[in-house]
């Protein structure tokens, strides 16, 4: 049975950035994206591959070790944005997590039950058992419940199952967003034939909900499980580097530039690789180049960075802290890093 849990608060709170050569007050608003990496409970859910997980598993994950990661969880999740914005995120796409369960978990702990984070989510058809969820502040965003829905991955190969599209449909700033999570098929499989199918399958849905409504701002956010200048990105995603280059049909990914400056988000045999990414449509863009954010707009990108979620000696040394390794319990965080873009509005009330 899927579910979604949700909440219908909508209240209208933010920070205000104060533009004093132009005499201007402007709203700003911090999406983010975070991979968990493995954020199991310790129950086998039926028809799911989730035994590693389990006391008895590979892991021999317990009691202990489930509390530890909410809790470390938690934290990043809670500290994401305040860079910027003491409130934090208004909302955090997440991946690889199991159930609605660990989700229920997670809010409760202290640093986002304070904040009274909520959570959207389905039960998807992966055999591993693991999602793709949208954390969210109520006090920032309000989800429309009769539009959000999980759309499946459409794969001829029927032994292959992968998340689903997570399309959240809701209000940020008093405008229509449409915050589409995903999680693309990884690289166990040789090419990159699937996530191609996953980018093409987006960007139809992009085409889909935009006919409905051609004012929807969109934001795609999730772990591509290729870099932003790889073919799924470039050439399906319509992912362009330059915000004067982005066209209607398009989406801007302003990771393109980070990683060709070196920079990235986990590591794989010593190079960085950026498959954590968000996107955004051409109407979340000032393309004039006049500072206009009388409506939502893209205003900054972060890849989001604290010494607590890094080796910081042997053999793994500099690497993204996670919670086994080697076949150690290492009580850390997630082979990903998080990423953040922050929006501005300007204060017209």
């Amino acid at each position: 049975m899927k579910k979604l849990l949700f909440s219908l608060i909508a209240l209208t709170f933010c920070a205000v950035v104060s533009s004093y050569a132009q005499q201007k007050k402007y709203a700003m608003y911090a999406m983010g994206f975070y991979n968990l990496e493995n954020l199991f409970d310790t129950c086998h859910d039926e028809g799911k591959r989730d035994y590693d997980f389990l006391p008895t598993g590979s892991y021999k994950w317990n009691g202990l070790k489930y509390s530890n990661k909410l809790s470390n969880m938690a934290r990043v999740l809670s500290e994401m944005g305040t860079d910027r914005l003491p409130v934090g995120c208004a909302v955090i796409g997440v991946s690889e997590v199991e159930n609605a369960k660990v989700l229920t978990d997670l809010c409760a702990q202290e640093p986002l039950a304070k904040r009274n984070m909520q959570f959207v989510h389905f039960e998807g058809v992966d055999k591993r058992g693991v999602d793709c969820g949208l954390l969210y502040n109520p006090a920032l965003f309000s989800v429309d419940t009769t539009r959000t829905k999980l759309y499946p991955y459409i794969d001829e190969d029927t032994t292959f199952y992968t998340r689903g599209f997570l399309a959240v449909h809701g209000t940020i700033a008093k405008e229509d967003v449409c915050i589409i999570v995903t999680h693309l098929p990884s690289r166990l499989r040789p090419g990159d034939a699937k996530r191609v199918l996953g980018a093409e399958q987006i960007t139809a849905l992009i085409e889909k909900l935009r006919a409905e409504n051609p004012n929807t701002k969109f934001v795609v956010m999730g772990d591509m499980n290729d870099d932003p200048t790889d073919r799924s990105m470039t050439k399906y995603m319509r992912g362009k580097e330059n915000i004067e280059e982005v066209g209607k049909n398009d989406l801007f990914n302003p990771w393109i530039s980070d990683l060709k400056k070196g920079t990235g988000t986990l590591l794989y045999n010593g190079a960085w690789n950026l498959f954590d990414q968000i996107l955004v449509s051409q109407n979340m863009l000032d393309q004039t180049k006049k500072r206009d954010y009388s409506s939502l707009r893209y205003f900054k990108h972060q890849i989001f960075r604290r010494d607590y979620l890094f080796q910081t000696e042997g053999k793994y040394k500099g690497n993204p802290k996670r919670t086994h390794a080697g076949g150690q319990w290492l009580n850390g965080y997630a082979d990903h890093l998080p990423v953040i873009m922050y929006m501005l509005k300007e204060v017209t009330e």
